[in-house]
């Protein structure tokens, strides 16, 4: 326990301390993240805020993880440095997604296989237990490089990432510490130390934003906290045994996870690349309801939340029926926020007597027409005329 709350407060002060000296470093050597016709904010907004956390979180983790035989962190620590030189290079001067992806898939095999951290169990989802080896490899390395890329993905509006993360690491944090994992109990509480302090800087107005260096460093500490829970609490024998364990391991990282996993697939079903940019995350549905930065991720995190509790609270119906119910409730809310977007988008008909004339000069106007003569030669108007409004034209929120 003192472990885990010494990383939380010795990450917190660090990343606190460390984002206002980013912040002149960025403003100085004009390190800035330019808007544009898809970005959301509409002034330059240094990136190097991932800087200031991986800075408090590798410091806590160095210092309060015990040491014992065997241990994986010191594959773990090489992963971070990896991924953070990846991300630090493309805020800096950009790099292609190959790259990025190579980046990704190293830190990865420094867990995965050094560290011996593996899916090897799929726990009755979809009736199937254990797992070949070679099968159970290739499905870690894809759960790392999705979850990964996941909060990469969202990472699109003022503390979004970081409230998700911070929240995602609570959950598991949590459970690690109950169950006795102490060495995951410290990653997952001294990151979410780093992010709460993070987040005083990246709520919106936003002083700064994570940047690649932050966003990846955030999803490979959640796949390592996931991966190790499935294997953990899937575990009959553990202290905090889960039923279900698979679905609950979806629906504690819903909202990244669901929302690459969709945005992936409308891609490649257009014929796309799945890494091209597009507007059909969910946090541009809800800008485009005309909700602030602060109401979309107030409503992201509120939502993540339901999902997690109601996962733990139905674990007992089964691994099957969970999902079924996770993704089906997903996708319902998914769709809704689609097409209430899409009728908001679509152009209204509105009467331009009615929509430019008081009420009571409408109705004059309407008796006198009734009685008045036509003249020789002059039409009869038999229907209102009819003004198309585009209310995405007037008041857009760029």
């Amino acid at each position: 326990m003192e472990n885990v709350l010494i990383a939380s407060v010795l990450s917190f002060v660090v990343t606190y301390f460390a984002i206002p000296a980013l912040i002149k470093v960025a403003e100085l050597k004009h390190l800035y993240d330019e808007p544009d016709e898809r970005k959301s904010h509409k002034s330059n907004i240094p990136t190097l805020g991932g800087i200031g956390f991986f800075s408090g979180f590798v410091m806590a983790a160095a210092i309060c993880v015990p040491s014992f035989a065997n241990s994986p962190f010191q594959y773990m620590v090489a992963a971070f440095f990896v991924i953070f030189m990846v991300g630090l290079k493309d805020d800096i001067v950009g790099l292609s997604p190959l790259k990025k992806l190579i980046g990704q898939l190293m830190a990865s095999f420094a867990v995965i296989y050094l560290g011996n951290l593996q899916i090897v169990s799929m726990y009755g989802f979809l009736g199937i237990e254990a797992l070949p080896q070679h099968f159970g490899l290739l499905l870690t390395y894809f759960t790392f490089l999705v979850i990964i890329n996941a909060f990469n993905l969202i990472d699109g509006v003022d503390g979004l990432a970081g409230s998700i993360g911070m929240l995602v690491t609570c959950v598991l944090g949590t459970y690690f510490l109950y169950a006795g994992e102490v060495l995951y109990a410290v990653l997952g509480f001294g990151l979410a130390g780093g992010l709460a302090a993070f987040l005083i800087y990246n709520i919106s107005p936003a002083r700064i934003f994570m940047g690649d260096t932050g966003s990846l460093l955030v999803g490979l500490v959640n796949a390592i906290l996931v991966v190790k829970f499935i294997e953990v609490a899937g575990n009959p024998a553990s202290r905090m045994p889960v039923n279900a364990v698979p679905a609950v391991a979806f629906a504690i990282l819903i909202i990244p996870l669901f929302d690459t996993l969709r945005v992936f697939a409308i891609r490649m079903l257009r014929g796309r690349s799945p890494f091209s940019a597009d507007r059909n995350h969910i946090h541009h549905y809800l800008l485009d309801l005309k909700l602030n930065h602060k109401q979309t991720t107030f409503v992201a995190v509120v939502s993540n939340i339901i999902f997690i509790v109601a996962a733990f609270s139905l674990q007992d119906i089964g691994p099957n029926y969970l999902m079924l119910l996770i993704v089906g409730a997903a996708l319902g809310g998914t769709v809704t926020l689609y097409f209430a977007r899409k009728a908001r988008k679509t152009p209204r008909l509105v009467p331009m007597r009615q929509a430019t004339m008081p009420a009571a000069a409408v109705a004059a106007s309407v008796n006198t027409a009734a009685n008045a003569t036509p003249a020789a030669g002059d039409a009869v108007v038999t229907k209102p005329k009819i003004l198309r409004v585009n209310p995405e034209g007037m008041l857009q929120d760029k």
